[in-house]
Parts: C-alpha cells; sequence; structure tokens
C-alpha cells in the first residue's frame, strides 16, 4: 500500500518536462547470474554535492527492507566522462562533490527474488520492482524521467504502468513517485487486454502473464479476471481514472519467483510459485483484493501515509481499513462475480471470525494499535523471536472481520445501505479528489451516511478503537447463515505445530495465552515426549492422543525443557475452532426475508 501525489493523465503535460530529465539506462548482459548494469544520469543540477540514494522501502509495504544491499561496482563520471570520487555517510547513501553540473553514476544490482517487493534477473525475465532497484538523487523528485532498457532476449517485451513512447523498450515517468511507483516486467510474456467504459471514457485492461503453462490457462484466467474487475466496479459505481488511459496486471506464475501481490497507481504484480492448473485458478485471489486497492489505497490514501517516505518505515493506524476492508472485498467480489459458490464464500467467513475471536491478541491492541505494528509485521525480516502467536492480529485479518460486521450491521439496521454505500461515500470525498483522509474522517462518514452519529460512535468505540467482539451469530443470522463450533465435544491442548525429527515433536511456535499447553508451562522449543503412556513421534500420534481423551479430562504431559525432563499435569478444553455453513446445509428452516438478505449482499446462484 503506498500513496503517491495526485496524478491525472490531464496533469502530464509538457510543462512537466521543461526540467532536464533524469535518464536511466538498464541491461542485462549478466542475467544468468541475475544482475543488471544500471546508469543514471543528472544534468543541470548546479554546483551543490549530489546525494544519491537507495530506497529503504517500497511502496505497498510499510517495513524497513535495505535495498542498498544488493549494489556494487558503482562508478561515477562527469558530464565530459571525468572520473568522480564519492563518499558513503551511510550504507544508503553516495555523495558527489566536484561535478561540472552532470553526474552520471553506474552500478550492478544483483537480484533473485522475483515479486511485489523485490526484484529478479534471470534468463527469463527482468521482474523489476523499482524501490529494489534504481538509485534517486535527493531534491531531483520533481524531475521527469526517462528510462531506456536492453533486454537479455529478442522475445522480451515490456509490461509496466510507465509512459510510453515509440521506442518499445523506452518509457517516461513524469517524476521519481511515479517511476519508483511504476513495476516493470520483461519477458516473453501472454498478453490479453480488453476495454471498459466508465463516466463515457474507456480504459483498457491488460493482462500480462509469464508463466510455464498454455495459452488456453491464460484465457480462462483472463475471463475470470474480466468478472472480478466488472464486480468491483460496481461496488464503487465506476472506476478511476486511469492515467495513460490503461490498467496492467503483471502476473508471473513460475516456480522461481517470490509468492507476493503489490497493487501500484496503474498496474499491480501478482506472483505464485504454483501454475495456474496446480492452484486450480486460486490466483484470481490475489488480483481481486490487488485491484480492489485502485479505489482503497491507491486514491482512497491514509493521511498518516501522506506522503510514502522512501528513506524509512511507513506507519499508518488505519491500515485496518486500508488493507482490511480490502481484504474482505476480495473474496466478496470473487464471489459476486460468479467466481465462487455461495457455500464456498460463506465457509471462507470463519478464517477471520475465529482469529478475532479466539486469538489472545485483540487484549493487547484494537485494530489501529495492530495497524501501526505494520512496520515490524508486514515482511520484515529479524533474527530473534517474538510474541506475536500471542499479542498481534493482522491488520488484514482484523478489519476482514470489521469490514464483515460492518457491512452485515448497516445492512440490519438501515434500509438500503450496506458497506458499498460507505465505500462509495468515502471514494466520493477522499477518493475522486485524491484528499487523505484521518480516523476521524472515516467516523464522520460512517455518520452521515447512516444519519446517526450515536451508530457511528458506537461502533468505532466498541469493536474499531475499542476491543470488544462484534456478534457475529447474530449478524450472519440474517442472512440465514449459522455460526457453530466446528468440531463440538471435540478436546484439544491448543492450537501448536509441532516438528518431528524422528523422536519426539518439537514445539516450533509459541504456545497460545489461555491454551492448556500455555498453562501446563510448555512452550517454543520444548520437546513433547509422551501424553500419559503413548509416545508422541509423529503427528498422527499427536491427533490420535489428543482423540483420546473429552474436553476436562487430566492427563500427564512428560516432555523435555531446555534439556530437563518435566512432567505436568494438564487439563483437555474444548476446540473453540468455529465454522460458518448455510441454514440449508444445516437442515435448518430459512425465510424468504434471510434470502433476500443473503441475495442482496452475496448475489443470487450457486455457480459451479
Amino acid at each position: 500500500m503506498k500513496q503517491l501525489v495526485a496524478l491525472t493523465f490531464l496533469a502530464f503535460s509538457a510543462d512537466a518536462f521543461t526540467q532536464s530529465a533524469v535518464e536511466y539506462d538498464v541491461s542485462f548482459d549478466n542475467a544468468a547470474h541475475h544482475e543488471a548494469r544500471i546508469t543514471v544520469t543528472w544534468r543541470d543540477i548546479g554546483d551543490k554535492p549530489l546525494q544519491i540514494r537507495m530506497s529503504r522501502s517500497s511502496p505497498g509495504r510499510y517495513a524497513i527492507h535495505e535495498f542498498a544491499k544488493n549494489v556494487y561496482k558503482v562508478w561515477v563520471v562527469d558530464g565530459d566522462s571525468n572520473p568522480l570520487g564519492f563518499t558513503r555517510p551511510n550504507p544508503y547513501q553516495w555523495d558527489v562533490a566536484g561535478h561540472d553540473g552532470t553526474v552520471s553514476v553506474s552500478y550492478t544490482l544483483y537480484a533473485d527474488r522475483a515479486g511485489g517487493t523485490y526484484s529478479g534477473i534471470d534468463l527469463t525475465h527482468a521482474h523489476l520492482n523499482m524501490p529494489a532497484t534504481f538509485m534517486w538523487a535527493r531534491g531531483f523528485d520533481d524531475r521527469p524521467i526517462r528510462i531506456s532498457f536492453t533486454p537479455a532476449a529478442e522475445d522480451w517485451k515490456v509490461a509496466t504502468q510507465l509512459a510510453p513512447t515509440d521506442d518499445d523498450f523506452v518509457f517516461t515517468a513524469p517524476n521519481l513517485q511515479y517511476f519508483l511507483d511504476s513495476p516493470v516486467e520483461l519477458s516473453n510474456f501472454s498478453m490479453r487486454t480488453w476495454d471498459v467504459s466508465s463516466n463515457n471514457v474507456n480504459y483498457t485492461f491488460r493482462l500480462a502473464v509469464h508463466h510455464e503453462g498454455n495459452e488456453e490457462d491464460v484465457d480462462t484466467f483472463f475471463e475470470k479476471a474480466k468478472n472480478i474487475v466488472a464486480a468491483q466496479m460496481q461496488i464503487f459505481g465506476e472506476l478511476p481514472e486511469f492515467d495513460f488511459g490503461t490498467y496492467t496486471f503483471i502476473a508471473d506464475y513460475l516456480p522461481y519467483v517470490a509468492g507476493d501481490g503489490m497493487e501500484h497507481r496503474n498496474s499491480t504484480i501478482i506472483a505464485s510459485t504454483q501454475s495456474f492448473i496446480d492452484a486450480e485458478f486460486s490466483q484470481v485471489g490475489t488480483l481481486s483484493h490487488e485491484f480492489i486497492h485502485a479505489w482503497n489505497v491507491e486514491r482512497i490514501r491514509p493521511a498518516d501515509l501522506e506522503p510514502f517516505d522512501f528513506e524509512s518505515a511507513n506507519m499508518s493506524q488505519n491500515l485496518w481499513f486500508a488493507e482490511g476492508f480490502t481484504s474482505y472485498y476480495g473474496g466478496l467480489a470473487i464471489r459476486r462475480a460468479g467466481e465462487s459458490t455461495i457455500e464456498e464464500y460463506v465457509g471462507s467467513l470463519a478464517d477471520s471470525i475465529n482469529t478475532v475471536t479466539n486469538s489472545p491478541g485483540r487484549s493487547f491492541a484494537s485494530a489501529p494499535g495492530m495497524s501501526m505494528q505494520a512496520p515490524f509485521a508486514d515482511a520484515a525480516t529479524a533474527i530473534d523471536p517474538t510474541n506475536f502467536a500471542n499479542t498481534f492480529i493482522s491488520y488484514y485479518t482484523y478489519g476482514e472481520a470489521l469490514g464483515l460486521a460492518l457491512d452485515l450491521s448497516l445492512r440490519e439496521k438501515f434500509d438500503g445501505v450496506a458497506l458499498d454505500s460507505f465505500m462509495q461515500k468515502m471514494w466520493k470525498t477522499h477518493g475522486k479528489t485524491e484528499v487523505p483522509y484521518t480516523s476521524r474522517d472515516l467516523r464522520n462518514a460512517l455518520a452521515e451516511l447512516t444519519g446517526s452519529q450515536r451508530f457511528a460512535n458506537e461502533f468505532f468505540d466498541k469493536y474499531i478503537d475499542g476491543q470488544e467482539l462484534a456478534d457475529y451469530a447474530a449478524l450472519l443470522s440474517n442472512g440465514g447463515l449459522l455460526l457453530r463450533k466446528k468440531n463440538p465435544g471435540g478436546a484439544t491442548l491448543g492450537p501448536v505445530s509441532l516438528e518431528f525429527d524422528g523422536k519426539e515433536g518439537f514445539i516450533s511456535g509459541n504456545t497460545i495465552i489461555g491454551s492448556p499447553l500455555y498453562a501446563a508451562g510448555l512452550d517454543r522449543g520444548d520437546q513433547i515426549v509422551a501424553i500419559d503412556r503413548l509416545k508422541i513421534r509423529s503427528q498422527g500420534r499427536w491427533d490420535d492422543a489428543i482423540g483420546r481423551y473429552g474436553p476436562g479430562d487430566v492427563a500427564t504431559i512428560h516432555y523435555v525443557q531446555r534439556g530437563v525432563e518435566k512432567s505436568a499435569r494438564i487439563t483437555f478444553a474444548e476446540d473453540a475452532e468455529l465454522e460458518v455453513v448455510t441454514y440449508e446445509s444445516a437442515e435448518m428452516e430459512i425465510s424468504q426475508v434471510q434470502l433476500e438478505f443473503r441475495e442482496s449482499w452475496l448475489g443470487s446462484g450457486s455457480e459451479e
């Protein structure tokens, strides 16, 4: 998720290019070893030292990512190709003084993680996330940019949201923010296009797929993508005004990429290690989520992330809305597009409900508090363990559950009002205008939509700023859906991940506060030897052992903790996992009112 200055196609006038453009030249002579050679040239820069940087963060991410670590063989010259020295005041910066008003820096980039955050280069493609790839200079954010690629293979083409030129391998950007937000894929990808009209303007959608499948697979995915785009357009009532009249899905489905999805202003990266066939086209889930971001985040933007800071971590208290509500609509749009059945969608609702209901994390922070943990959780890397299993709920999941609760609450209490109405209001007020919103703006928009400040205050105070749990069972019943225990009467010692080395099982993650294992004193790294007399040497033996007991039963668990053999009495609890099913599948009577509520919410039919 990222922020940009407001840009529209009409804003890219000739005046934007009166300054000397920053020029990038990129070649891939050593693609077999994941290298690119890049040259950047700044002209007419005056006589002050030039501060050249590599980014430390990337649009759509909130944590620090030290991209400078993969830069080497740096060489700097002036306008006459005379070598220039430079200093390194920090690991991310190269300062160049004594130049003649022109500076060219050449460097080698190593890149072998193609996805939404990093770059990947090999003989099959160059997949470039711009902050992970390109140096830039402080103070030159408003300069236009021209970039030229020399492909590594004759069959390579370019997919990007950058503005095209008469040369298929030369593109432009109006400024640095737009440039760094514009990923590029060079490969022999398959391309599909289609046109969609919104407000009497035609926009071209492009689906560029680099994969190892066949063209029939791409055709199938293409049809699904079209249906999802149409369903999402119905949510907001119109498309955004895409710059240059295009929107590009850049898809890499290859065994050597990194699974990811990352939204950008007029494009998105969607990547998976699975083929279409192996994944049964489930990649539509990422596509749906990322395209919702074309409205929610790319244009409906949190004020506390404006502007995006490429030199530091980026923190927002509103990711429960920016990412969480987007997650809610990702699955819902697939259902409404007819790309999942009602039964499939209903079954998926339990995921977020289970998490917010059963996770101890909700007692530690509200949804905004979880949002502010993003710099530590959003693909952040660290070598020291955390206690996040107990203290953190992803803002994606928390927000998805809140989106469900708000949608059903609005439909229950206000005639003709739903979460779609709220998103449309936010779109008209903050999206089309690109005026960033605050938490107060979200609360006020809900009050204005419903005509009830009391409802807005109660919902925010209880469930968003507060840590109360919505009554999901009652809310779901409006649509003839039953929230119930998945394994009533089943016993558990709590959620636990075990690793086996042919002997006893090691606990590989935190035990969960409130679980029998936690209460008995077991934690990460402990080795479970036996429950009563049954030795635990495989996952099957563990499952078998749990199945021999009922809730309230007491057993002795034998384990090794940091080299010391121990045993403890442990009391089994009832399995708290929940599921959501239709009244029909539970053989319960459903009313016409409930069916109409469900159809208004999920759409009609149960397509196969």
